[in-house]
Order: structure tokens, then C-alpha cells, then sequence
């Protein structure tokens, strides 16, 4: 694997751990219709993050560790602006991944495809409608 697909791999952990971040909050303001799928998003970026730990040292690379605290986009003071924020969170991971699938191959390239794949899904879920090229639109 190339150096490219390492530093793509870590920006995916990087990611990963402030969406992870990200959800908790989303989870704290959420209603209780939605509370259910904030919490199976959050469990399924938790994998997502395990596994990319495992991919970084698989390509030779120490796994970046999780910040204290991330920054968000915008404040969260209710419901509806944390169904804005899943559905950024979302948005911006799958941005990630697409510059994983670009700089990977093989069974990577499909786990960052299915990843980038999932992000779209989630987002459209969360937003209500989505975009064309999920995880290249967010790049413009």
C-alpha cells in the first residue's frame, strides 16, 4: 500500500473520532423519535473507528489518538439543529472516505466504497433529501 493510502486511512481515523465526538452531542440534543437512530449511527462510527485503528497499523502507520474535545460547525442548542449536525457529521465523513476510496485498492477500497456508502445513506436519512456524488459535492 502507498503512503497515500495511510495518510488517507488516518484522515478517516481523524474523522471518525471527532463524528464519534460529533454524535454525542447529536445523541444529548436529539428528540426521543430520533434518539434510536442517533445511537445505532454512533455504535456504527465506533466500529468504523475501531477498524480503521487496525487498518492505520496494518499499513504501518500509529493510529492517531482522539482529540479531548472537537470543535463543531454550529451551535446545537435543540433538536432540529442536532439533525443538522448528524446530518453534516455525515457529510463530512463520507468526504473522507471518498479520498480513501481514491487513494486505496483492494479489500480497503471496498471497506471505505461500503463506508462512503453508509455515510450517504445516514445523511439523506437524517437531512430527508441527498446528493449526487455523495463525499465529492461536500468538497466544492
Amino acid at each position: 500500500m502507498s503512503t497515500d493510502a495511510l495518510d488517507a486511512a488516518q484522515a478517516a481515523l481523524a474523522a471518525e473520532h471527532a463524528v464519534v465526538y460529533g454524535y454525542g452531542v447529536v445523541g444529548g440534543r436529539v428528540g426521543a423519535a430520533r434518539r434510536g437512530e442517533a445511537g445505532t449511527a454512533y455504535d456504527a462510527h465506533r466500529a468504523r473507528r475501531d477498524a480503521l485503528v487496525r487498518t492505520v497499523r496494518d499499513l504501518g502507520g500509529k493510529p492517531a489518538a482522539a482529540k479531548a474535545a472537537y470543535g463543531l460547525p454550529f451551535a446545537v442548542p435543540d433538536s432540529a439543529a442536532a439533525v443538522r449536525l448528524a446530518a453534516d457529521l455525515e457529510d463530512r465523513v463520507a468526504a473522507v472516505y471518498a479520498d480513501l476510496v481514491r487513494a486505496s485498492e483492494g479489500s480497503l477500497r471496498r471497506e471505505a466504497a461500503g463506508a462512503l456508502r453508509e455515510a450517504a445513506v445516514r445523511a439523506v436519512r437524517w437531512r430527508g433529501t441527498g446528493v449526487a456524488f455523495p463525499g465529492l459535492a461536500e468538497r466544492g
